[in-house]
Protein backbone atom coordinates (compact mmCIF):
# COMPACT_ATOMS: atom_id res chain seq x y z
CA UNK A 1 0.00 0.00 0.00
CA UNK A 2 1.48 3.31 -1.05
CA UNK A 3 1.02 6.48 0.91
CA UNK A 4 -1.82 8.48 -0.59
CA UNK A 5 -4.00 11.40 0.35
CA UNK A 6 -6.90 9.20 1.42
CA UNK A 7 -6.32 6.06 3.49
CA UNK A 8 -9.09 3.49 3.72
CA UNK A 9 -8.47 1.61 6.96
CA UNK A 10 -10.31 -1.51 7.92
CA UNK A 11 -13.38 -0.43 9.89
CA UNK A 12 -13.49 -0.81 13.63
CA UNK A 13 -15.79 -3.76 14.21
CA UNK A 14 -18.80 -3.55 16.51
CA UNK A 15 -18.36 -4.92 20.00
CA UNK A 16 -18.38 -8.70 19.95
CA UNK A 17 -17.18 -11.64 21.91
CA UNK A 18 -13.52 -12.34 21.38
CA UNK A 19 -12.82 -15.33 19.18
CA UNK A 20 -9.99 -17.76 19.80
CA UNK A 21 -7.64 -15.95 17.38
CA UNK A 22 -8.22 -12.60 19.09
CA UNK A 23 -7.59 -14.12 22.49
CA UNK A 24 -4.40 -15.87 21.36
CA UNK A 25 -3.08 -12.67 19.78
CA UNK A 26 -3.98 -10.64 22.86
CA UNK A 27 -2.19 -13.07 25.16
CA UNK A 28 0.86 -13.07 22.89
CA UNK A 29 1.13 -9.27 22.65
CA UNK A 30 0.69 -8.75 26.39
CA UNK A 31 3.32 -11.43 26.98
CA UNK A 32 5.74 -9.71 24.60
CA UNK A 33 5.18 -6.32 26.20
CA UNK A 34 5.57 -7.90 29.60
CA UNK A 35 9.08 -9.01 28.62
CA UNK A 36 10.28 -5.41 28.39
CA UNK A 37 12.98 -4.73 30.96
CA UNK A 38 13.81 -1.08 30.26
CA UNK A 39 10.67 0.96 30.82
CA UNK A 40 6.97 0.12 30.91
CA UNK A 41 3.66 1.05 29.32
CA UNK A 42 0.12 0.82 30.65
CA UNK A 43 -2.33 -0.84 28.26
CA UNK A 44 -5.94 0.15 28.90
CA UNK A 45 -8.68 -2.12 27.63
CA UNK A 46 -12.15 -1.19 28.77
CA UNK A 47 -11.98 -1.17 32.56
CA UNK A 48 -8.76 -3.20 32.58
CA UNK A 49 -5.31 -1.68 32.99
CA UNK A 50 -2.24 -3.81 32.29
CA UNK A 51 1.19 -2.64 33.46
CA UNK A 52 3.59 -4.12 30.91
CA UNK A 53 7.33 -4.05 31.46
CA UNK A 54 9.48 -2.74 34.26
CA UNK A 55 9.07 0.98 35.07
CA UNK A 56 12.32 2.93 34.86
CA UNK A 57 13.24 5.05 37.87
CA UNK A 58 12.04 8.63 37.45
CA UNK A 59 10.38 7.97 34.07
CA UNK A 60 6.60 8.44 33.74
CA UNK A 61 4.75 5.36 32.48
CA UNK A 62 2.85 6.26 29.28
CA UNK A 63 -0.58 4.85 28.51
CA UNK A 64 -2.29 3.54 25.41
CA UNK A 65 -5.90 2.48 24.96
CA UNK A 66 -6.97 -0.51 22.85
CA UNK A 67 -10.48 -0.05 21.44
CA UNK A 68 -10.72 -2.99 19.03
CA UNK A 69 -9.63 -6.64 19.25
CA UNK A 70 -8.29 -6.23 15.71
CA UNK A 71 -5.37 -4.35 17.25
CA UNK A 72 -4.13 -7.53 18.90
CA UNK A 73 -4.01 -9.60 15.71
CA UNK A 74 -2.34 -6.76 13.78
CA UNK A 75 0.30 -6.35 16.49
CA UNK A 76 0.91 -10.07 16.88
CA UNK A 77 1.27 -10.87 13.20
CA UNK A 78 2.72 -7.78 11.53
CA UNK A 79 5.21 -6.18 13.87
CA UNK A 80 5.74 -2.44 13.37
CA UNK A 81 3.59 -2.45 10.23
CA UNK A 82 0.71 -3.86 12.26
CA UNK A 83 1.38 -1.42 15.08
CA UNK A 84 1.10 1.48 12.65
CA UNK A 85 -1.90 0.05 10.79
CA UNK A 86 -3.78 -0.49 14.02
CA UNK A 87 -3.01 3.09 15.04
CA UNK A 88 -4.11 4.83 11.83
CA UNK A 89 -7.18 2.57 11.74
CA UNK A 90 -8.13 3.86 15.19
CA UNK A 91 -7.88 0.48 16.94
CA UNK A 92 -5.57 1.90 19.60
CA UNK A 93 -4.70 5.44 20.65
CA UNK A 94 -2.95 7.68 23.14
CA UNK A 95 -3.95 10.96 24.74
CA UNK A 96 -1.56 13.01 22.57
CA UNK A 97 1.29 12.72 20.07
CA UNK A 98 3.73 13.41 22.90
CA UNK A 99 2.30 10.38 24.69
CA UNK A 100 2.44 8.33 21.47
CA UNK A 101 6.13 9.17 21.13
CA UNK A 102 6.76 8.12 24.73
CA UNK A 103 5.04 4.77 24.09
CA UNK A 104 7.04 4.20 20.92
CA UNK A 105 10.33 5.12 22.60
CA UNK A 106 9.82 2.41 25.20
CA UNK A 107 8.81 -0.14 22.58
CA UNK A 108 11.84 0.74 20.40
CA UNK A 109 14.14 0.63 23.42
CA UNK A 110 13.08 -2.95 24.10
CA UNK A 111 12.87 -4.21 20.52
CA UNK A 112 15.76 -6.66 20.83
CA UNK A 113 14.11 -8.68 23.59
CA UNK A 114 10.64 -8.34 22.10
CA UNK A 115 11.85 -9.39 18.63
CA UNK A 116 13.43 -12.55 19.98
CA UNK A 117 10.20 -13.54 21.64
CA UNK A 118 8.11 -12.50 18.67
CA UNK A 119 9.64 -15.26 16.56
CA UNK A 120 7.01 -17.48 18.16
CA UNK A 121 4.26 -15.42 16.52
CA UNK A 122 5.22 -15.95 12.89
CA UNK A 123 2.40 -18.45 12.47
CA UNK A 124 -0.02 -15.59 13.07
CA UNK A 125 1.70 -13.39 10.47
CA UNK A 126 2.16 -13.62 6.76
CA UNK A 127 5.51 -15.28 5.95
CA UNK A 128 4.80 -14.80 2.24
CA UNK A 129 5.89 -11.20 2.70
CA UNK A 130 9.42 -12.37 3.42
CA UNK A 131 9.52 -14.28 0.16
CA UNK A 132 8.21 -11.25 -1.70
CA UNK A 133 10.85 -8.98 -0.13
CA UNK A 134 13.57 -11.46 -1.09
CA UNK A 135 12.76 -11.03 -4.78
CA UNK A 136 12.07 -7.27 -4.86
CA UNK A 137 14.55 -4.70 -6.06
CA UNK A 138 17.01 -6.99 -7.80
CA UNK A 139 16.09 -5.97 -11.36
CA UNK A 140 17.53 -2.57 -12.29
CA UNK A 141 15.84 -2.33 -15.72
CA UNK A 142 13.03 -0.15 -16.99
CA UNK A 143 10.42 -1.73 -14.72
CA UNK A 144 12.58 -1.08 -11.64
CA UNK A 145 13.15 2.52 -12.66
CA UNK A 146 9.44 3.07 -13.20
CA UNK A 147 8.80 1.58 -9.76
CA UNK A 148 11.44 3.84 -8.19
CA UNK A 149 9.86 6.91 -9.79
CA UNK A 150 6.40 5.83 -8.63
CA UNK A 151 7.69 5.22 -5.09
CA UNK A 152 9.28 8.67 -4.90
CA UNK A 153 6.13 10.34 -6.16
CA UNK A 154 3.93 8.33 -3.81
CA UNK A 155 5.45 10.33 -0.95
CA UNK A 156 6.85 13.59 -2.27
CA UNK A 157 3.99 14.38 -4.65
CA UNK A 158 1.43 14.41 -1.85
CA UNK A 159 1.55 18.16 -2.32
CA UNK A 160 3.97 20.99 -1.64
CA UNK A 161 1.26 22.62 0.48
CA UNK A 162 1.32 19.70 2.93
CA UNK A 163 5.08 19.80 3.49
CA UNK A 164 5.10 23.60 3.74
CA UNK A 165 2.81 23.36 6.78
CA UNK A 166 5.31 21.49 8.96
CA UNK A 167 8.75 22.15 7.43
CA UNK A 168 10.58 25.45 7.93
CA UNK A 169 10.87 28.20 5.32
CA UNK A 170 13.81 26.51 3.60
CA UNK A 171 11.60 23.46 2.83
CA UNK A 172 14.41 21.13 3.90
CA UNK A 173 13.21 17.57 4.57
CA UNK A 174 16.26 16.08 6.28
CA UNK A 175 17.97 16.36 9.63
CA UNK A 176 18.93 19.82 10.80
CA UNK A 177 21.90 20.55 13.06
CA UNK A 178 21.11 22.61 16.17
CA UNK A 179 23.68 24.79 17.88
CA UNK A 180 21.45 24.89 20.98
CA UNK A 181 17.90 24.19 22.08
CA UNK A 182 17.07 27.82 21.31
CA UNK A 183 18.14 27.54 17.65
CA UNK A 184 15.25 27.91 15.23
CA UNK A 185 14.54 25.08 12.80
CA UNK A 186 15.33 27.40 9.88
CA UNK A 187 18.72 28.35 11.30
CA UNK A 188 19.48 24.71 12.13
CA UNK A 189 18.69 23.67 8.56
CA UNK A 190 20.88 26.42 7.13
CA UNK A 191 23.66 25.27 9.49
CA UNK A 192 23.30 21.72 8.15
CA UNK A 193 23.43 22.91 4.53
CA UNK A 194 26.53 24.95 5.27
CA UNK A 195 28.20 21.95 6.93
CA UNK A 196 27.68 19.94 3.73
CA UNK A 197 29.19 22.79 1.70
CA UNK A 198 32.20 23.01 4.02
CA UNK A 199 32.61 19.25 3.93
CA UNK A 200 32.98 19.54 0.15
CA UNK A 201 35.16 22.68 0.44
CA UNK A 202 33.08 24.37 -2.24
CA UNK A 203 34.54 27.20 -4.30
CA UNK A 204 33.23 29.23 -7.28
CA UNK A 205 35.34 26.98 -9.52
CA UNK A 206 33.33 23.88 -8.62
CA UNK A 207 30.52 22.29 -10.60
CA UNK A 208 28.50 20.29 -8.07
CA UNK A 209 26.03 17.52 -8.81
CA UNK A 210 23.25 16.94 -6.29
CA UNK A 211 21.28 13.69 -6.42
CA UNK A 212 17.97 14.24 -4.64
CA UNK A 213 16.93 17.89 -5.01
CA UNK A 214 14.25 18.01 -2.38
CA UNK A 215 12.71 21.43 -2.78
CA UNK A 216 16.02 23.02 -3.77
CA UNK A 217 17.41 24.23 -0.46
CA UNK A 218 20.94 22.85 -0.89
CA UNK A 219 21.28 23.96 -4.51
CA UNK A 220 20.14 27.48 -3.73
CA UNK A 221 22.30 27.73 -0.60
CA UNK A 222 25.45 26.37 -2.25
CA UNK A 223 25.15 28.62 -5.31
CA UNK A 224 24.24 31.73 -3.35
CA UNK A 225 26.75 31.30 -0.52
CA UNK A 226 29.71 29.73 -2.37
CA UNK A 227 29.20 30.83 -5.99
CA UNK A 228 29.51 27.33 -7.41
CA UNK A 229 27.50 25.84 -10.24
CA UNK A 230 24.97 23.21 -9.17
CA UNK A 231 23.16 20.62 -11.26
CA UNK A 232 20.49 18.92 -9.20
CA UNK A 233 18.00 16.17 -10.04
CA UNK A 234 14.78 14.77 -8.58
CA UNK A 235 12.14 12.27 -9.68
CA UNK A 236 9.32 14.17 -7.96
CA UNK A 237 7.22 16.38 -10.22
CA UNK A 238 6.10 18.52 -7.27
CA UNK A 239 9.66 19.04 -6.04
CA UNK A 240 10.95 19.79 -9.54
CA UNK A 241 8.30 22.46 -10.05
CA UNK A 242 8.90 24.23 -6.74
CA UNK A 243 12.70 23.93 -6.83
CA UNK A 244 12.78 25.43 -10.33
CA UNK A 245 10.59 28.30 -9.16
CA UNK A 246 12.76 28.93 -6.08
CA UNK A 247 15.92 29.03 -8.21
CA UNK A 248 14.28 31.62 -10.46
CA UNK A 249 13.06 33.68 -7.50
CA UNK A 250 16.64 33.70 -6.15
CA UNK A 251 17.94 34.85 -9.58
CA UNK A 252 20.29 31.88 -9.71
CA UNK A 253 19.28 30.43 -13.10
CA UNK A 254 22.82 31.01 -14.40
CA UNK A 255 24.28 28.84 -11.62
CA UNK A 256 21.61 26.22 -10.83
CA UNK A 257 20.04 23.68 -13.20
CA UNK A 258 17.14 21.54 -11.93
CA UNK A 259 16.62 18.24 -13.74
CA UNK A 260 13.96 15.55 -13.65
CA UNK A 261 16.32 12.69 -14.49
CA UNK A 262 17.03 9.33 -12.87
CA UNK A 263 20.56 9.36 -11.43
CA UNK A 264 21.33 6.26 -13.52
CA UNK A 265 20.73 8.29 -16.68
CA UNK A 266 23.02 11.20 -15.79
CA UNK A 267 26.21 11.76 -17.77
CA UNK A 268 29.24 14.02 -17.64
CA UNK A 269 31.78 14.65 -14.88
CA UNK A 270 31.45 16.88 -11.84
CA UNK A 271 34.00 18.23 -9.37
CA UNK A 272 31.90 17.43 -6.30
CA UNK A 273 28.71 15.49 -5.56
CA UNK A 274 26.18 15.89 -2.75
CA UNK A 275 23.37 13.54 -1.79
CA UNK A 276 21.34 14.35 1.31
CA UNK A 277 19.14 11.52 2.61
CA UNK A 278 18.35 10.08 -0.80
CA UNK A 279 20.09 6.70 -0.61
CA UNK A 280 17.50 5.38 1.88
CA UNK A 281 14.85 5.53 -0.86
CA UNK A 282 16.64 2.72 -2.71
CA UNK A 283 16.25 -1.00 -2.20
CA UNK A 284 19.39 -2.39 -0.56
CA UNK A 285 20.28 -4.24 -3.77
CA UNK A 286 20.50 -0.92 -5.61
CA UNK A 287 22.75 0.87 -3.16
CA UNK A 288 26.06 -0.53 -4.44
CA UNK A 289 25.05 0.52 -7.96
CA UNK A 290 24.24 3.97 -6.61
CA UNK A 291 27.80 4.41 -5.38
CA UNK A 292 29.21 3.16 -8.68
CA UNK A 293 27.07 5.68 -10.56
CA UNK A 294 28.18 8.48 -8.23
CA UNK A 295 31.85 7.53 -8.57
CA UNK A 296 31.56 7.53 -12.37
CA UNK A 297 30.12 11.05 -12.27
CA UNK A 298 32.95 12.53 -10.15
CA UNK A 299 36.28 13.63 -11.63
CA UNK A 300 39.52 12.01 -10.37
CA UNK A 301 40.42 13.70 -7.11
CA UNK A 302 36.81 14.69 -6.53
CA UNK A 303 34.63 14.12 -3.48
CA UNK A 304 31.10 13.14 -2.47
CA UNK A 305 29.22 14.40 0.58
CA UNK A 306 26.63 11.89 1.74
CA UNK A 307 24.08 12.44 4.47
CA UNK A 308 22.29 9.18 5.23
CA UNK A 309 19.94 7.65 7.75
CA UNK A 310 21.63 4.47 8.94
CA UNK A 311 20.81 1.41 10.98
CA UNK A 312 23.27 -0.35 13.25
CA UNK A 313 25.51 -2.82 11.43
CA UNK A 314 24.34 -5.61 13.73
CA UNK A 315 20.74 -5.03 12.63
CA UNK A 316 21.41 -4.35 8.95
CA UNK A 317 21.04 -7.87 7.58
CA UNK A 318 17.67 -8.48 9.24
CA UNK A 319 16.43 -4.99 8.32
CA UNK A 320 17.13 -5.57 4.63
CA UNK A 321 14.47 -8.28 4.50
CA UNK A 322 11.99 -6.81 6.96
CA UNK A 323 8.53 -5.62 6.02
CA UNK A 324 8.20 -2.80 8.50
CA UNK A 325 5.85 0.16 8.85
CA UNK A 326 8.04 2.59 6.90
CA UNK A 327 8.52 0.27 3.91
CA UNK A 328 4.88 -0.71 3.71
CA UNK A 329 3.13 2.60 4.32
CA UNK A 330 5.52 5.56 3.96
CA UNK A 331 8.54 4.89 1.69
CA UNK A 332 7.82 1.82 -0.45
CA UNK A 333 10.95 0.25 -1.89
CA UNK A 334 13.24 1.82 0.71
CA UNK A 335 16.04 0.32 2.81
CA UNK A 336 18.41 1.81 5.37
CA UNK A 337 22.14 1.31 4.83
CA UNK A 338 24.56 0.85 7.71
CA UNK A 339 27.88 2.62 8.14
CA UNK A 340 29.61 -0.65 7.29
CA UNK A 341 27.64 -1.10 4.08
CA UNK A 342 28.38 2.49 3.04
CA UNK A 343 32.11 1.99 3.58
CA UNK A 344 32.16 -1.34 1.74
CA UNK A 345 30.00 -0.29 -1.20
CA UNK A 346 31.80 3.02 -1.62
CA UNK A 347 35.13 1.17 -1.61
CA UNK A 348 33.80 -1.18 -4.27
CA UNK A 349 33.06 1.91 -6.37
CA UNK A 350 36.56 3.33 -5.96
CA UNK A 351 35.86 5.80 -3.15
CA UNK A 352 37.04 5.82 0.43
CA UNK A 353 35.58 7.26 3.60
CA UNK A 354 37.73 10.07 5.00
CA UNK A 355 35.31 11.65 7.44
CA UNK A 356 32.08 10.76 9.25
CA UNK A 357 30.02 12.57 11.86
CA UNK A 358 26.96 11.20 13.62
CA UNK A 359 24.10 13.74 13.86
CA UNK A 360 21.36 11.35 14.95
CA UNK A 361 20.38 13.27 18.07
CA UNK A 362 19.82 16.34 15.92
CA UNK A 363 17.35 14.31 13.85
CA UNK A 364 15.32 13.48 16.94
CA UNK A 365 14.93 17.21 17.62
CA UNK A 366 14.17 17.92 13.96
CA UNK A 367 11.38 15.32 13.96
CA UNK A 368 9.98 16.61 17.25
CA UNK A 369 9.60 20.06 15.71
CA UNK A 370 8.08 18.67 12.52
CA UNK A 371 5.44 16.60 14.29
CA UNK A 372 4.49 19.43 16.66
CA UNK A 373 4.01 21.70 13.64
CA UNK A 374 2.07 18.91 11.93
CA UNK A 375 -0.20 18.63 14.97
CA UNK A 376 -0.59 22.40 15.21
CA UNK A 377 -1.74 22.62 11.59
CA UNK A 378 -4.10 19.64 11.66
CA UNK A 379 -7.08 21.71 10.55
CA UNK A 380 -5.20 23.18 7.59
CA UNK A 381 -3.91 19.75 6.63
CA UNK A 382 -7.46 18.41 6.68
CA UNK A 383 -8.53 21.28 4.40
CA UNK A 384 -6.08 19.96 1.78
CA UNK A 385 -8.32 16.91 1.40
CA UNK A 386 -6.22 14.64 3.61
CA UNK A 387 -8.53 12.45 5.67
CA UNK A 388 -8.19 11.55 9.34
CA UNK A 389 -6.67 8.14 8.69
CA UNK A 390 -3.98 9.71 6.50
CA UNK A 391 -3.23 12.31 9.16
CA UNK A 392 -2.97 9.60 11.82
CA UNK A 393 -0.65 7.59 9.56
CA UNK A 394 1.63 10.56 8.94
CA UNK A 395 1.65 11.53 12.62
CA UNK A 396 2.56 7.96 13.58
CA UNK A 397 5.39 8.04 11.03
CA UNK A 398 6.86 11.21 12.55
CA UNK A 399 6.55 9.88 16.12
CA UNK A 400 7.93 6.45 15.16
CA UNK A 401 11.01 8.00 13.54
CA UNK A 402 11.55 10.39 16.45
CA UNK A 403 11.46 7.43 18.85
CA UNK A 404 13.94 5.51 16.70
CA UNK A 405 16.46 8.36 16.73
CA UNK A 406 15.98 9.14 20.42
CA UNK A 407 16.65 5.52 21.34
CA UNK A 408 19.56 5.22 18.86
CA UNK A 409 17.93 2.35 16.98
CA UNK A 410 18.70 4.39 13.88
CA UNK A 411 20.93 7.39 13.34
CA UNK A 412 22.02 9.93 10.74
CA UNK A 413 25.55 10.50 9.47
CA UNK A 414 27.35 13.03 7.31
CA UNK A 415 30.19 11.40 5.35
CA UNK A 416 32.89 12.56 2.99
CA UNK A 417 33.81 9.98 0.36
CA UNK A 418 36.71 10.75 -1.96
CA UNK A 419 38.19 9.56 -5.25
CA UNK A 420 41.89 8.72 -5.62
CA UNK A 421 43.94 11.90 -5.87
CA UNK A 422 41.72 13.93 -3.52
CA UNK A 423 43.58 16.34 -1.28
CA UNK A 424 42.02 18.51 1.45
CA UNK A 425 42.31 22.25 1.07
CA UNK A 426 43.97 22.42 4.47
CA UNK A 427 43.09 22.99 8.10
CA UNK A 428 42.52 26.69 7.59
CA UNK A 429 39.60 25.98 5.27
CA UNK A 430 37.98 23.80 7.90
CA UNK A 431 37.83 26.38 10.67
Amino acid sequence: MKLRRTIVPEPTPPPRRRNARDMAARALVLNLLGRMRDGAVIVCEGSRRHLCGRPAAGEPVPELTVSSPKAWTALAGEGSAGLGRAYFSGWWDTSSLDELTRVLRIVVRNLDSVDRARALSLRLGRPARLARRASEGADDGAARRDADRDNVRAHYDLGNELFALFLDETMTYSSAVFESAATSLRDAQLAKLERVCRLLELTPADHVLEIGTGWGSFAVHAARRHGCRVTTTTLSEAQHELATRRVKEASLEDLVTVLDVDYRDLSGRYDKLASIEMIEALDWRQQAGFFRACSDLIVPGGAMALQAIVIDDALHEAAKHSDDFIKRYVFPGSSLPSVGSIVNEAAGAGMRLVSLEDIGQHYAETLRRWRRAFELHDGEIASLGLDESFRRLFAFYLCYCEAGFEERRISDVQCLLTKPGWRPAGLAARR
